[in-house]
């Protein structure tokens, strides 16, 4: 990579499965395993083939998240150049990154906070010119979503809670595009065909928008995915966590997956290294 890689992060949101721990804090500074969630998921973005060549842009709820995570980042994380986009109306996935727009040029990666895998982004060095859906095989997909392949490999459409079980390759939140503005004219056309659900714009219909236009999308396997989204998800990505960390004498921890697709919900500028919130 020679251009700079934006990360975007999307922390939205009003985390009432996560009360009591989200009355004080936004979801992603609760702790977990001697780290915030957030911390945890900034580390997974070590092995990035040119880490310094980075630019993060967290969106932000209104209230705590708006007022603890640009602090912390700057406490924590100084070296981080950082900028903050607030979304004060939950209308969706798609909209918080149309907020960010400005900030979304060249070669993006798109993390939910509260979504945790494990994988090695160096392989991005040979996908410059292809995007990347991250996926996990699981028994049961029907209240997830999923990825729909062509006989060569290819990402044909997203399908959200499919019918059946025969698909099993579920979308795990986190997603490559070699370019951001493309991705911003597709969510466009989304808002354009108005192409939402309870008010909401999917970010899945707008990479199926990107597909029907020609985007070429693989899809990167992994084996664990973890989630901080419940109380109950949390605590069994603490004990992984925690196994992985120090784990029991002739044991090591399983492959795990705790978590309903992030598609399905709702997500909702420069201090030293860090910008202003952008409204």
């Amino acid at each position: 990579m020679t251009r700079t890689l934006k990360i975007v992060i999307p922390t939205a949101g009003w985390a009432t499965r996560m009360r009591p721990q989200t009355w004080s804090k936004p979801k992603p500074l609760v702790s977990l395993a001697g780290k915030t969630a957030l911390d945890h998921l900034l580390d997974t973005f070590h092995s990035l083939p040119d880490p310094q060549l980075v630019e993060y842009v967290i969106i932000l709820g209104s209230g705590l998240g708006e007022t603890q995570i640009p602090p912390y980042m700057e406490e924590q994380h100084p070296e981080l150049k950082v900028r903050y986009v607030l979304q004060a109306v939950m209308k969706g996935q798609s909209d918080a990154l149309y907020l960010a727009r400005r900030h979304l040029q060249g070669p993006l990666l798109m993390c939910f906070s509260d979504t945790l895998i494990e994988t090695d982004f160096g392989l991005l060095a040979d996908r410059k010119n292809e995007a990347v859906a991250w996926v996990k095989r699981v028994p049961d997909p029907r209240s997830y979503g999923v990825a729909e392949l062509d006989q060569g490999g290819w990402v044909t459409r997203l399908i959200e809670k499919p019918a059946s079980k025969k698909n099993d390759l579920v979308v795990v939140g986190c997603y490559y595009f070699p370019e951001g503005r493309d991705l911003v004219g597709a969510i466009e056309e989304q808002m354009r065909r108005d192409t939402s659900l309870k008010g909401e714009f999917f970010l899945a219909d707008a990479i199926n928008i990107l597909i029907e236009g020609g985007l070429k999308m693989r899809t990167q396997s992994i084996d664990v995915w973890l989630d901080t989204g419940t109380i109950e998800a949390t605590l069994a990505s603490n004990r992984y966590l925690l196994d992985k960390i120090n784990p029991p004498a002739g044991t090591r921890p399983t492959t795990t997956c705790t978590r309903p697709w992030t598609g399905s919900s709702s997500v909702r500028g420069e201090s030293r290294r860090s910008s202003p919130l952008d409204t």
